[in-house]
């Protein structure tokens, strides 16, 4: 009789407790070989391809694509091929078999081969005319770590289409419309070979900006009255309260008895982890938060004001060497550090990345803006290493580039302090005999107040003001 074992989820990340099934790529009952790739997974840092742990019949799965799987949960059933040489459990790059302990931290070692990072072969390059040459998206600080338990979950809806954050990333970039796409997976779930499919017949492109005029396909208008009225059974058709006011807005049509409630939906991937970030940089850090303007009235000619502002940063580390730095709460220990890694916050419709931009204090203008360029763009592809979304010695949000002046932008251990960048204004300011107009940009520094003083704090914002007001 052949022997029968489980697959357990192995730890695809730095102590990530769990990691999302994105999609099957061995069916139950197919054979598959050692080290052949077997499913694959979303953990908070990015997609990864799970190599297959023996050579054999796969008898289960444990879990559907949008399943949340605990690292360590049973994750897959095999049939082993007793005439295939298998790869020894306790063997230097195996796969563990049984669950792990549970992780005691973010900072625990992780195996170099339980998976691999699903990586496009034009990840770092940034190509004119692109989404590179864009101006600056907005950007928003968070982090991201993730459940002690397995839950069964369906892909998240929106539109109407389930499908899972990294399916829906796949869609954009190949310029797919999920709502034409068909649908494979269990439940209704529009899987990763759904979207390929789809790219590669053509039959789901997302309309071209010349097809939504009026009247024409993707077209938005007014909802005719006869659409508020539903068939009866007997083929008459009878009118139905609308649910747009006279002014056409929405408005609500069920009696004040009846409590209006929403659908619950599971946190998953990025979201989930910086759910749990937050809480525990909430918990850990003494947050602390100062402010004030730069003055850019004398800048010469027009600046890129992010790359102008990770300079100013650079220059506050090296005046102020305590706020790029990380504490250890544990052991009350600071380790300040000699070159600046800066995190760099970008908003996603999947959630909050924050990759880190290497030895920014060795670049200069135009290597940080291409350095800003391709982060970015590995993040909106989800092609980003996950080895680039930890280390940062400090880091940066520009929430302005969205709204809002001033912000109590979060500290996420180990780091010590960030820089956040309000919305640029236009301020009347005094000056010797009168006043004038000058532009003005707020920044926020939070810091965590156990590892520094407020003197330095003080010192490092100044030291970012006076970078800032320099012509150039």
């Amino acid at each position: 009789m052949a022997d029968k074992k489980t697959f357990h989820l192995p730890d695809l990340g730095e102590g990530l407790p769990d990691a999302t099934i994105v999609e099957w790529l061995v069916k139950e009952g197919e054979s598959v070989k050692l080290d052949a790739p077997l499913v694959s997974m979303e953990t908070a840092k990015a997609v990864v391809e799970v190599p297959s742990p023996f050579t054999g019949k796969l008898l289960k799965q444990h879990g559907a694509a949008g399943d949340v799987i605990n690292t360590g949960a049973a994750l897959a059933e095999f049939e082993l091929d007793p005439k295939a040489k298998q790869r020894a459990e306790n063997a230097a790059g195996g796969h563990h078999h049984a669950p792990a302990e549970p992780a005691k931290g973010a900072g625990a070692p992780a195996p170099d081969d339980h998976g691999k990072v699903i990586a496009s072969d034009e990840g770092g390059e940034i190509k004119k005319g692109g989404a590179a040459d864009r101006e600056d998206e907005g950007t928003v600080v968070g982090a991201v770590s993730s459940s002690n338990e397995v839950r069964t979950e369906q892909a998240g809806s929106v539109g109407g289409v389930k499908a899972v954050p990294a399916v829906r990333a796949m869609a954009r970039k190949l310029k797919v419309d999920l709502a034409r796409v068909q649908a494979t997976g269990t439940g209704g779930v529009v899987t990763m070979q759904d979207v390929k499919n789809a790219a590669a017949s053509g039959s789901a492109s997302l309309p071209s900006p010349s097809g939504r005029g009026a009247g024409g396909e993707g077209s938005v208008g007014v909802v005719p009255s006869s659409a508020l009225r539903a068939p009866s059974p007997g083929g008459r058709r009878e009118e139905q309260r609308s649910t747009l006011s006279q002014s056409g807005k929405p408005m609500r049509t069920t009696p004040p008895s009846v409590q209006a409630t929403g659908q619950p939906e599971q946190l998953k991937g990025v979201r989930r982890n910086m759910a749990r970030v937050m809480a525990d940089a909430r918990d850990r850090v003494v947050q602390t938060t100062i402010v004030d303007d730069a003055d850019l009235h004398q800048w010469l000619g027009k600046q890129d004001i992010t790359a102008r502002t990770v300079r100013a940063i650079v220059a506050a580390c090296k005046a102020e060497p305590a706020l790029n730095a990380w504490f250890d709460d544990a052991n009350l220990s600071v380790t300040k550090h000699p070159h600046v890694d800066l995190g760099i916050a970008v908003d996603t419709p999947d959630g909050l990345f924050v990759p880190a931009l290497r030895n920014a204090d060795m670049l200069d203008a135009r290597a940080l803006r291409e350095g800003i360029n391709r982060l970015r763009a590995q993040v909106e592809d989800r092609s980003i290493p996950a080895s680039e979304l930890t280390g940062y010695t400090i880091s940066l949000s520009n929430f302005g580039m969205f709204a809002g002046r001033y912000g109590t932008v979060v500290v996420v251990p180990p780091c010590v302090a960030i820089v956040g960048v309000g919305k640029l204004s236009h301020d009347v300011v005094a000056v010797i005999g009168g006043i004038e107009v000058h532009r003005r940009l707020p920044i926020s520094l939070t810091f965590d107040h156990r590892a520094c003083t407020g003197g330095e704090a003080a010192r490092f914002l100044k030291a970012i003001l006076d970078d800032l007001a320099s012509p150039q």
